[in-house]
């Protein structure tokens, strides 16, 4: 067991390396959202914390105080300002992109491990003792994970409050907390309102279901969208009845697909905002159907991830538009994200299934096997009809049923095993060299399907694909060499965001 304090890739520098807290007051004094979720800004003279971009008059520098979580400006005895709702800004890209022991461990207690398996199960996850992470969280971060699990609970009780009718006491429980008096004591020091009082808050509520666990709720990014190549690259990759993207007015379009979560079944849907690139809004309408509202802060973190929703486009632009060769791409797509995904079995199974094949050819399998070994919605919805079927069933599918070649058979079954018994794993915490070990030491599994794995299912920032054929393909229409070792010469300069270069050149490559 290692303890690595490696932030990421050799070359890239973590924001609080960078910034200082006269840079952080500078950021609060021009209202730079760009900082939100980054760090939180805490006002003695008042006692209430903000996000950078608060409407609010500027405080003195003197009064100001910074944490790098609303969970650290919390733990404090600072409340959350009710114009800018800290508690709701994206969260910050480091815990998504770093490597060590704190972003594994954030991503874990995002996906809600602490609520589910306790401390002591999120430590052993992570190979550490409750103790040892306890340690490295309070001196990084300014909380431990009880703290930090407690704030992300406070956010999913506000949002239940003001997005749907449930009872107090209902609310309570499906926001995660053990008790309701733990629940009243929380939102009472959080939000200086009790849930009633922040459940009729004039002005805050969104719109209302009658549709029972369903939620219409806000999923907030910093900087500009390429919506438009988020909503092409879903679509062309929608598994037939586990996903869609339907069209809708004014231009707007709509990710729909069914969710696997920790307590039942949910159905997700995402709009695309009305305008693309630096003129969007800031936030994407989303709306969830769950069978058990226990899943809400799960689905999520799962969809933010699918949508790299807490990425920092500002910084991929800064370091891959400063590129001759990829710079003018960049430039013409501000806000291009690198999408994720909500189930890392699931996107396993896809990536072998791709192995050699068009990608409308695993898409039709892949449908055709969520047809015969997925579990069936009981009601179906739109064009969903079904989970995605779990690493478990497929490892005992059919010959008949996979239309590929034994060699491939065979690896599918074997990375399914695998996955199901947990010898490989892919959840958010995994350590992304161990996992790309394991993964290749299967038989079948190929650096292309593990470094495709490492970007989407892992989140890695810094991955590339140099044999892959869209990679190729976007190089020449650049001009440029698309030879593989060419072409990972040429990507050097790009790190450490070289995943978001892989989708520059994919979408170079489908422009026609």
């Amino acid at each position: 067991m290692s303890d690595s304090r490696q932030s990421g890739p050799p070359g890239r520098r973590r924001l609080e390396d960078v910034i200082d807290d006269e840079t952080r007051y500078r950021a609060v004094d021009s209202r730079d959202a760009r900082f939100d979720g980054v760090f939180f800004t805490a006002v003695t003279t008042t006692g209430i914390y903000c996000r950078p971009s608060c409407p609010a008059v500027t405080p003195k520098r003197v009064n100001c105080t910074f944490y790098p979580t609303a969970a650290a400006a919390q733990g404090a005895g600072f409340r959350a300002c009710r114009r800018c709702r800290p508690d709701s800004v994206p969260g910050s890209p480091e815990w998504n992109h770093r490597a060590d022991l704190v972003g594994r461990a954030m991503r874990l207690i995002g996906d809600g491990v602490v609520d589910r398996e306790g401390v002591a199960g999120l430590a052993t996850r992570l190979g550490y003792s409750a103790r040892q992470l306890q340690r490295q969280l309070t001196a990084e971060l300014g909380a431990g994970p009880i703290a930090l699990a407690r704030a992300q609970r406070a956010q999913t009780a506000r949002l239940l409050l003001q997005t749907t009718e449930l009872p107090v006491t209902e609310v309570a429980f499906a926001a995660g907390f053990a008790s309701v008096r733990q629940f009243n004591d929380t939102v009472r020091e959080v939000y200086d309102r009790t849930p009633s009082a922040l459940r009729t808050e004039s002005g805050t509520r969104l719109a209302t279901t009658a549709t029972p666990g369903a939620l219409s709720l806000r999923l907030a990014y910093r900087g500009a969208i390429d919506a438009e190549h988020l909503m092409d690259f879903l679509a062309l990759r929608a598994v037939p009845g586990v996903e869609e993207v339907v069209a809708g007015k004014r231009g707007i379009r709509t990710y729909r697909r069914t969710l696997a979560l920790p307590h039942g079944p949910g159905i997700a849907e995402v709009d695309s905002p009305a305008e693309s690139g630096s003129a969007a809004r800031g936030w994407l309408d989303c709306r969830l159907r769950l069978a058990d509202l226990r899943d809400l802060t799960t689905a999520v973190h799962r969809l933010r991830a699918l949508f790299d929703l807490d990425a920092d486009p500002e910084a991929v632009a800064e370091q891959l538009g400063a590129d001759p060769l990829l710079g003018p791409a960049v430039a013409a797509r501000p806000g291009l994200r690198s999408p994720g995904h909500v189930d890392p079995h699931e996107l396993a199974v896809r990536a072998v299934l791709g192995q050699q094949v068009t990608v409308a050819a695993a898409r039709t399998l892949a449908g055709r096997l969520a047809a015969r070994y997925g579990t069936p919605l009981s009601e179906p919805s739109g064009g969903l009809t079904a989970l995605f079927p779990t690493a478990a069933a497929l490892a005992e599918a059919d010959s008949a049923d996979l239309a590929m070649p034994t060699a491939r058979q065979n690896a599918l079954r074997g990375l399914c095993a695998a996955l199901a018994d947990g010898s490989v794993r892919l959840d958010a915490g995994v350590d992304r060299e161990q996992a790309a070990e394991q993964l290749l030491a299967l038989r079948g599994i190929g650096p292309w399907t593990v470094g495709y794995l490492r970007m989407r299912a892992l989140g890695d920032p810094d991955v590339f694909l140099p044999s892959d054929i869209g990679i190729r393909d976007g190089l020449r229409r650049l001009g440029a060499a698309s030879d593989p070792k060419a072409a990972a010469e040429a990507a050097r300069a790009w790190a450490p965001w070289r995943s978001y270069a892989v989708h520059q050149l994919w979408a170079l490559a489908s422009a026609g």
